[in-house]
């Protein structure tokens, strides 16, 4: 099965995750999206957020009626703050047979070489990405873009 791994704050999360998610599904090979909800993110202040099973309800919520897509508090038992290499290593020991992706915005892509050990995530996942205004596709970086 193959999985988009959409991380976010989804502080809270609005039409425009759902809108990203829908296009991904509708226009790539994943069987599904999983929304994980990052309790703290390395780049964020931790008092802007709100409580994290509070937005995990609200990605239940907007989500429930889409069973391609799926909320996930996998984030929330792993050490903070959290570190996409570490979630990704968690999940392929936990899911040996899924094929994973990540889903990422161009803002974030460019700053992905400021990311904890990002040279792995680039070497061993295809990282599809959604181009954010102001914010260009510029792969200098890894060939699974």
């Amino acid at each position: 099965m193959k999985i988009g791994l959409f991380f976010g704050s989804f502080n809270p999360i609005h039409n425009g995750h759902l809108i990203i998610a829908n296009h991904i599904l509708n226009e790539t090979a994943l069987d599904k999206i999983w929304l994980l909800i990052s309790p703290q993110n390395p780049f964020k202040k931790s008092g802007s957020l709100l409580n994290t099973y509070d937005r995990l309800h609200l990605v239940t919520k907007a989500i429930e009626n889409d069973k391609r897509l799926k909320g996930s508090d996998i984030e929330f038992h792993l050490p903070k703050p959290s570190y996409t290499s570490a979630t990704l290593t968690y999940l392929k020991d936990k899911y040996p047979r899924y094929e994973f992706s990540i889903i990422i915005g161009s803002d974030s892509f460019q700053n992905l070489v400021k990311w904890k050990n990002y040279e792995t995530i680039v070497n061993n996942y295809e990282l599809i990405i959604y181009k954010r205004p102001g914010f260009e596709v510029i792969n200098n970086i890894g060939e699974r873009v």
